[in-house]
């Protein structure tokens, strides 16, 4: 792969063309949740077909991690970008405009796309990002992708009560559309830029070259297993806590199902917070100080929620904060330690792959111990169990990323 920087005159290219295609890799995923029984009422959908709208993608992002670390290698990650979010708007379209069969496979067509879009962000970051400043722009990633959900949350049922939920579906598709044209002009304007010149002064080392260029292979990949570990147990614990917070409180606290969504959608809004807090504080603390920080936030929403569960906003805000800040300190932590393209893309590909695979696990394990007990605190105790996971083995990447010879 080609690892010519970026000219620091458009490194803001790059950035809103990150946002833009961040907004497509969770919004469309979101999307048929608040129009779920208008498309069981037409599709004659079952309880658990309607599920894999949103549960068939995640398991997708394990199954297809392979073959899309392999177009990244293969393609460059323009063309990857292109073909993620290609794959979107067709799948957006696929979605919207036949039966129940049709639309699964859109929505397979959507999931093996965004697979696409996860796998090339940190490649790109990697290789455009200076390093100082990996962690802003991961967090500027992290809160895009909340932000695309939160739109699209917001936004389909009363377009739908206007244009009918298949419309209103496909209306998103605008996104995709315009992360597409705006990555066009991207891969165009990095085509045409001149190759570096052989004669011009080498680049001062010490204050601009990743850390993760004096790494051994050994120690990469070590590190590499660790923050794999780390996202099993954030993925593990955001997927539970989203699939579960909105029955959890009807049934500890008494709210209505209206009233437990929308008080339960504070964990998703939070997370632009976490996700653009994490770099402030990684700009003033130690290495470590960030991946302590979330996961403190991480192993209080369980704690609070069984202890004290009548704060229940504040724990959800609390835990909102730490599922963005996860995202941003395990995949600033990748872009620092690989010292490739090629790399980058590997290692994002097994972390990402391996997490999501637990991700799937997580929602049915955990509904499966609500309906043996009969209640909420054998699963608030297993996502005790994921965050704490989270926190253990974050910490040691963590520790280990700053000595890169030790």
């Amino acid at each position: 792969m080609s690892t010519r920087p970026v000219p620091h005159r458009a490194l803001a290219w790059v950035v809103v063309g990150i946002v833009l295609l961040a907004l497509s890799l969770r919004g469309p995923i979101i999307a048929p949740t608040p129009v779920i029984t208008d498309i069981q009422a037409d599709l004659g959908f079952s309880a658990a077909a309607a599920g894999l709208l949103t549960g068939l993608p995640v398991l997708l992002f394990a199954l297809v991690t392979p073959a899309a670390s392999r177009l990244i290698g293969r393609a460059g990650p323009e063309a990857a970008v292109l073909a993620c979010l290609a794959g979107v708007l067709a799948g957006t379209v696929i979605r919207s405009a036949g039966p129940a069969p049709v639309v699964l496979a859109g929505t397979v067509v959507i999931g093996a796309a965004i697979t696409v879009g996860n796998i090339v962000v940190p490649v790109i970051i990697r290789r455009d990002v200076p390093w100082r400043r990996i962690p802003a722009v991961t967090g500027a990633y992290t809160a895009a992708l909340n932000v695309g959900s939160m739109i699209t949350a917001l936004g389909t049922a009363p377009l739908a009560a206007v244009i009918g939920w298949r419309a209103a579906l496909a209306a998103w598709g605008v996104l995709a559309l315009a992360g597409l044209l705006f990555w066009v002009a991207v891969a165009r304007r990095r085509a045409g830029a001149p190759p570096p010149s052989l004669t011009s002064p080498a680049a001062p080392a010490a204050p601009t070259a990743a850390p993760g260029a004096t790494r051994s292979t050994a120690q990469v990949r070590r590190i590499g297993w660790l923050l794999t570990f780390a996202f099993c147990g954030q993925s593990f614990s955001y997927y539970t806590v989203t699939a579960w917070l909105p029955t959890l409180l009807a049934d500890t606290r008494g709210l209505s199902p209206a009233t437990s969504g929308a008080s339960s959608s504070l964990f998703q809004v939070a997370a632009i917070a976490g996700a653009l807090g994490v770099p402030l504080l990684a700009a003033r603390t130690p290495a470590w100080a960030p991946v302590a920080v979330i996961g403190a936030l991480w192993i209080t929403l369980p704690i609070g929620l069984l202890l004290a569960p009548g704060w229940y906003i504040g724990w959800m805000f609390i835990g909102g904060v730490a599922q963005g800040g996860g995202f941003v300190v395990i995949f600033s932590i990748v872009a620092r330690i690989v010292r490739t393209d090629t790399e980058a893309a590997s290692t994002s590909a097994r972390i990402q792959g391996i997490g999501y695979l637990a991700a799937t696990v997580g929602p049915p394990l955990a509904g499966g111990l609500n309906a043996a007990t009969g209640g909420w605190t054998a699963p608030l105790l297993l996502v005790l169990a994921a965050t704490s996971v989270f926190t253990a083995v974050g910490l040691l990447a963590a520790l280990s990323a700053r000595h890169p010879r030790a």
